[in-house]
């Protein structure tokens, strides 16, 4: 089994990453710069958080034409696992991989802190090791991170259970208050339609060492999990 983080340049999130698949999970993982990224020897990939190519002109739109995205999208059309979080959220949705927008925070500022998300999709590389509404602790840190899509995106994506992760408050509630960026429909993390691309704001790999977390949970290292579990079932 075995792993790639890809680094672009602006990434500051994918040592955390390899982290917890190294020295957490024991898992053979390997950083690749993105231009050497052209193969597809790996079993699963992950696109990791930060500021490639200093977000300029959108979060995401510089990066999705690197080197490394056919062979990111080859191994989508394979089945096997990606993950984009944060600015790798922002990649596959420049990249159309996944559907829709991620905008400027509707308080236009940077938000930092921790959220509570409800799974709503257990189907996924992801999710697998995760109950259907059960809620989670991550962190978030974005300035760009306000999901947006059209009427009838929007509609595809519920009625076909591809919103994987929605912003709650502790009760379970999707409120506007517990929304830190005012996504539409509270939706924090996006499946494809097959459910082995995922992309999501908040941060798993911060939230996978009791350490981390001030109520001491591990709530994001059940995706890492899940994915692990994932990949032996292939």
């Amino acid at each position: 089994m075995k792993v790639a983080v890809v680094r672009f340049p602006g990434s500051n999130c994918d040592l955390d990453v390899l982290y917890v698949l190294r020295n957490v999970l024991k898992v053979d993982a390997n950083l690749v710069w993105h231009r050497s990224f052209s193969h597809n020897d790996f079993d699963a990939v992950f696109l990791p958080g930060g500021f490639s190519y200093g977000d300029y002109l959108r979060a995401g739109a510089i990066a999705s034409h690197s080197p490394s995205l056919p062979t990111v999208r080859k191994m989508a059309e394979e089945g096997k696992p990606i993950l984009g979080i944060c600015n790798g959220f922002q990649i596959l949705i420049e990249a159309g991989l996944l559907p829709g927008a991620l905008l400027r925070n509707s308080c236009l500022r940077f938000v930092c802190k921790w959220v509570s998300l409800v799974a709503e999709n257990d189907r996924t590389a992801f999710t697998q090791l995760l109950q259907r509404g059960s809620i989670l602790r991550m962190p978030v840190a974005h300035h760009e991170g306000r999901y947006v899509n059209d009427e009838e995106g929007l509609r595809e994506l519920e009625e076909n259970g591809r919103v994987v992760f929605r912003y709650v408050d502790e009760s379970g509630k999707a409120t506007e208050a517990a929304n830190p960026n005012s996504s539409m429909n509270n939706i924090a993390g996006i499946c494809n339609k097959e459910g082995n691309v995922l992309g999501l704001m908040p941060h798993p790999e911060r939230a996978s060492e009791p350490i981390l977390d001030p109520c001491g949970k591990t709530d994001g290292l059940l995706l890492f999990r899940s994915m692990l579990e994932f990949l032996r079932s292939r």
